[in-house]
């Protein structure tokens, strides 16, 4: 049974229509990135339909902690979608689809190649229903390939980039990142991706097909590795917090029990920490003069700086830093972001009025434009709270809507 509420009204307006305005995405991916793409398209103006299985909602409605039976993540990854059912495999479904395709500008899905094929909805039949359309396909392993028929997800991902094998103590295990790291890569690159062939649109008139594999995205912000083995045969080492290239860096523990992190990527960085901590004659060592020869004799580096730290609390680093003009941040969790000054003045985690739950504090839109904001209009909706709006819109009477759910369509 689907929910008919109607759609909340703006949590805060912006100064003029967002960026997206006008633009209508239909989200037919579930889990992370295909949806993280369009929540993202959405919080700058585009009008996103969510369109989940009758009987199968998104799992992220159920994944993680939940609230008076309400799942929290998805009131973050649902924010500004409409939300509607559709069984794209029954027969109604198809055709309904179709529909909706003809007045949108882009799709996002992530069911496995071959999926949309299979229930007709291939990209010979969206792009006939509307040769504008811009489809973008996330998947583990891309469109073709030897395991692009495998069921992909982050994890795996992150652990065929490259990135587990570099994460972690050096005598320990490759390490999996406890968030969804390749996800939300992935996520940004889609709805860049979606922004860069509607601008191609722009000029051909024509839409076109995204092909997004999980397993990418995240090898580019791993950086220069396949460079550096294709030319040098080098293959990075787990370093834990140390790095090859700079020293002192890492996390070094306060007086109060509490964490802190230093980073000195620049030569006057490092310079400043090791007056700081009473430690200039290091300076003069001719090893300090480049990155890696500090990296190089980190034991040294890291026994002054963290023994420095040790006799300090969290706070008189931190202030002693900044004064020095050196490169420190207190390692936080979540308490101590919702606190912090730095994130509170940017708005960074912001409020939301939810009809369920009440305010919800969340992340906020992912970057501020100063003429053409977005906004969090709604949190995320219930699961097909605005199936009978969006058919209705579509010229569907309450007649051809009944006959819809009789057949198991909606």
């Amino acid at each position: 049974m689907t929910h008919s509420e109607p759609t909340p009204a703006p949590v805060t307006a912006p100064v003029a229509p967002a960026p997206l305005t006008g633009l209508r995405v239909l989200d037919l991916a579930t889990l992370f990135a295909g949806p993280l793409a369009a929540t993202l398209l959405g919080d700058f103006g585009a009008e996103v339909i969510k369109i989940e299985h009758p009987r199968r909602p998104d799992p992220s409605r159920g994944h993680g902690p939940a609230k008076d039976g309400v799942g929290l993540w998805w009131k973050l990854l649902g924010r500004n979608k409409r939300t509607m059912t559709l069984d794209l495999s029954a027969p109604g479904g198809r055709t309904t689809l179709l529909k909706l395709a003809e007045t949108a500008d882009v799709i996002v899905e992530n069911f496995r190649p071959g999926t949309l094929e299979r229930w007709g909805l291939g990209w010979p039949e969206l792009s006939a229903a509307n040769p504008r359309l811009v489809l973008a396909r996330v998947t583990g392993f891309g469109q073709h390939g030897p395991y692009a028929h495998r069921p992909g997800f982050g994890t795996l991902a992150e652990a065929m980039s490259g990135f587990a094998a570099i994460t972690g103590e050096p005598d320990g295990p490759p390490v999996l990142p406890p968030f969804g790291l390749a996800d939300s890569i992935a996520g940004l690159t889609t709805a860049y991706a979606v922004m860069t062939a509607l601008t191609a649109r722009d000029r051909t008139g024509a839409g076109q097909v995204i092909d997004m594999a999980l397993i990418e995205p995240i090898l580019t912000a791993l950086g220069p590795q396949p460079l550096w083995y294709d030319q040098l045969e080098y293959v990075q080492p787990r370093t834990g917090n140390r790095s090859p290239n700079i020293a002192p860096r890492n996390t070094y523990r306060t007086a109060d029990g509490s964490w802190v992190a230093v980073s000195t990527s620049a030569q006057s960085i490092a310079e400043r920490v090791m007056r700081l901590v009473g430690r200039p004659e290091l300076i003069a060592e001719p090893w300090f003069a480049t990155g890696p020869g500090r990296a190089r004799n980190a034991d040294v580096l890291d026994e002054a700086v963290g023994a420095w730290i040790a006799r300090r609390t969290r706070a008189e680093v931190v202030d002693a830093f900044e004064k020095a003009e050196a490169a420190v941040a207190p390692v936080q969790d979540v308490r101590d972001v919702m606190a912090d000054p730095q994130y509170r003045a940017l708005d960074t985690i912001t409020t939301v009025d939810d009809p369920e739950l009440g305010p919800l504090r969340m992340q906020n839109v992912l970057f501020r434009l100063s003429a053409t904001p977005g906004a969090i209009r709604w949190a995320g909706r219930p699961h097909g709270a605005d199936t009978e709006a969006v058919l209705g819109e579509l010229g569907l009477t309450e007649a051809d809507i009944a006959a819809l759910r009789a057949e198991g369509a909606l």
